[in-house]
């Protein structure tokens, strides 16, 4: 699955819209989540690496609903972690920053918003979506077994940058 945004100021974001925003990054992660995890519950084990975003702790003009799916994917990370660790199984979230990818494109040529960007993180630059692989292999592996309800926060140190 890959994410998917709308961008509009809130008072004029079309409910249509929303439904979109809401259903590929909130109901999709649900429905493939419940169904690995019956296959894991039977299994007695598994690992669940679900996609979160930097943006379920931030807030930025023309994302809310985007923001709001993402930060419901972190608390339904948080809550199967409570339900399945019982079952050996582990449930933690990837929360990526800012990375060049097809969604953001028109971001990355916008040269005021990748100026912002770079001041703004102590890396000053955008992600490469190959930087998320390690993340994603220690969330998987069992060096991450007693790892439970994580968001590992791969952002090039946005989030703690006042």
């Amino acid at each position: 699955m890959r994410a998917f945004s709308r961008r509009h100021p809130f008072t004029e974001f079309p409910v249509q819209e929303w439904n979109d925003v809401i259903s590929v990054n909130q109901t999709a992660v649900f429905l493939v989540s419940q169904a690995v995890a019956k296959r894991m519950v039977a299994r007695q084990r598994g690992k669940i690496v679900n996609i979160c975003s930097m943006q379920s702790e931030l807030g930025r003009d023309t994302i809310t609903p985007y923001a709001a799916a993402k930060g419901a994917v972190k608390m339904l990370t948080r809550g199967m972690c409570v339900e399945l660790a019982r079952y050996n199984v582990q449930v933690n979230g990837i929360a990526p920053g800012y990375f060049k990818t097809a969604m953001t494109q028109a971001l990355v040529d916008d040269k005021a918003f990748t100026d912002w960007l770079c001041k703004r993180t102590p890396a000053a630059r955008w992600g490469d979506p190959q930087e998320l692989v390690g993340a994603a292999v220690f969330l998987s592996s069992k060096a991450s077994d007693f790892v439970n309800g994580h968001l590992l926060f791969v952002d090039g140190g946005m989030l703690v940058a006042v």
